[in-house]
């Protein structure tokens, strides 16, 4: 019996479909290594697949068998364009695949756009989750922007990209990366060294991301020529930062003082990110998170946008996930806390 193949290449019945590709050439890296991606979206998506020559059969209850297969055709299309895929882009496709087949269910027109791209000299960064997605057009588009969330959700990586991608296509003129430290920065005194060598083991995961965007020499240089700056959340009282993309992390831990005044900071020609956890507040007992404070006064602003992540959103190791939801969920449950 002879199977006929539509437009795009998709041959469906109830519960089973089977895509044909026509590039022989990028098959190894859509299927992966011993086609370890394939088992990871079989893993994911609860279907089973099997390869012969340039078709996948996937076969699995329906739903299943429609998020694998559309998450295949992104995959695919992302080769395509020339961009690589690995083990966290195969985890993001069926991410989007099963929150666009939830949209559609729901009646909702979702964002489907592949092509949202930040470009550094190192990497090409594509969102991994619907959260994700929304947080860098807002960061593209937005002259401010919070992201509020659990750790691993990007949220700081993805500032820092998009502060790289402006900074070298000379959107803006500097960098500028602050955190509180110590209770908000109040204690910076009582470290050895500069203000650099003070501030740099609070701002280890700002370093990280650029390290990650930019070669070594370039961030050395970039740091000693001040287009990237470190600035102590305690010493940016007085400033005017114009032409600039600020990034204020961990802003959870700014009092609502310090948090008007970083705000108030912006100049001409610059961009803010401000990023946070509001459930991991380090303050003492009785203030008030700055960033809590900032996005309840400031969300529907114009001009200000506000990205709230879930674990959903989380795109480190899978296991991250479920700790974030353990937590969560012993929160709700209002579990006693120990000392």
């Amino acid at each position: 019996m002879s199977t006929n193949f539509g437009p795009d290449g998709i041959a469906a019945e109830a519960g089973s479909a089977v895509l044909r590709f026509d590039d022989n050439s990028l098959l190894p890296q859509l299927f992966g290594d011993y086609d370890r991606h394939l088992a990871r979206i079989e893993q994911g998506c609860g279907v089973t697949l099997s390869s012969r020559g340039n078709r996948v059969a996937i076969a699995g209850p329906p739903p299943a068998v429609a998020i694998a297969r559309e998450a295949l055709n992104a995959l695919y299309r992302r080769l395509q364009r020339g961009m690589a895929v690995d083990a966290a882009e195969v985890d993001a496709a069926v991410r989007f695949a099963a929150e666009r087949a939830a949209e559609r269910a729901a009646g909702i027109d979702g964002d489907t756009d592949e092509t949202l791209v930040t470009r550094t000299p190192k990497r090409h960064i594509t969102p991994r989750s619907p959260g994700q997605r929304r947080y860098m057009r807002a960061l593209a588009d937005g002259v401010m922007v919070f992201g509020l969330g659990p750790a691993g959700t990007g949220k700081t990586y993805l500032a820092v990209a998009s502060a790289v991608a402006m900074l070298i296509t000379g959107r803006v003129d500097r960098i500028i990366l602050s955190r509180p430290a110590v209770e908000a920065g109040e204690r910076l005194g009582f470290l050895p060294g500069d203000l650099r060598e003070k501030i740099d083991p609070y701002l280890a995961p700002l370093y990280d991301a650029l390290y990650d965007m930019l070669p070594a020499d370039q961030v050395l240089n970039r740091l000693n020529s001040g287009e990237i700056e470190v600035a102590p959340l305690a010493f940016m009282r007085g400033r005017t930062l114009s032409h600039a993309y600020v990034i204020l992390d961990e802003a959870q831990n700014a009092t609502r003082m310090q948090m008007k005044m970083f705000l108030t900071r912006l100049g001409e020609g610059s961009r803010m990110a401000i990023t946070g956890d509001p459930s991991q507040v380090d303050l003492p007992s009785g203030a008030v998170s700055g960033l809590a404070d900032a996005v309840r006064m400031l969300d529907g602003v114009e001009g200000v946008g506000v990205v709230r992540f879930t674990d959903a959103d989380v795109v480190r190791h899978a296991l991250v996930t479920r700790i974030v939801q353990a937590y969560e969920e012993d929160e709700r449950r209002g579990a006693p806390r120990g000392g």
